[in-house]
């Protein structure tokens, strides 16, 4: 609908306005890590990111880091749920922070997400820049992801998965920096879901693959 009318933006709320997904005026979608990047640089150019830091989710694509590293800025990360965000920023006293799924809080203008306030937020910078929304969210640069979702027939601690969490290390080790690997069990389901990050797409689906085999082997539902 936004190509076929020519619209400079498209906005998407959830039942209760709370999160917000946008859509540049070519059609592409543009998530939480983007709105929180655009408004992140934008609130540092201005001298209003307090502490010159964003709070983000562990699920947060790692170019959100670089991109407010680039700036002057920093991320620091959260478990998943805006709630945890929330408390974050309340505890110490930050102003910007949120999800990728779209969940985005604008303390200095309300105490939880609103899909309403953030939304305004980015239209007022693309007004003030005059930049389109392709542009402004050119300046998050996403890392490509692998991910599994694994069944599991017991949630045992991490730290007793010896083979897995080996080749956590090694992968962490080759990735030198330029990415990161996450493992954690799902909160709701029998699940562990795994994570990786980096800058080259084929090494880290193997390095994913060899992860997930050595979880299936562990703990794996039949």
């Amino acid at each position: 609908i936004v190509k076929m009318s020519g619209a400079d933006v498209g906005i998407t709320h959830d039942g209760d306005a709370d999160r917000v997904l946008l859509c540049d005026e070519n059609g592409e979608i543009v998530d939480g890590d983007e709105i929180l990047a655009i408004a992140a640089l934008d609130l540092l150019n201005a001298g209003r990111l307090e502490q010159n830091t964003v709070v983000a989710t562990v699920m947060s694509n790692f170019g959100l880091d670089e991109t407010l590293s680039a700036h002057g800025g920093k991320v620091v990360r959260t478990k998943v749920g805006d709630r945890y965000v929330i408390e974050e920023m309340t505890q110490k006293k930050l102003n910007l922070g949120g999800e990728q799924s779209g969940h985005v809080i604008f303390r200095d203008f309300t105490t939880t997400g609103d899909g309403i306030i953030s939304a305004l937020q980015i239209l007022c910078i693309m007004h003030k820049s005059g930049e389109p929304l392709s542009k402004l969210k050119a300046c998050l640069e996403k890392y490509p992801q692998a991910q599994r979702n694994l069944r599991v027939k017991e949630k045992r601690p991490l730290a007793e998965l010896n083979t897995v969490m080996k080749l956590v290390s090694e992968a962490e080790k080759e990735l030198s920096g330029k990415g990161r690997v996450l493992l954690r069990y799902s909160g709701t389901e029998p699940k562990i879901r795994l994570l990786i990050e980096g800058r080259e797409l084929e090494k880290i689906d193997k390095q994913a693959d060899r992860i997930a085999d050595a979880i299936q082997s562990a703990i794996g539902a039949d």
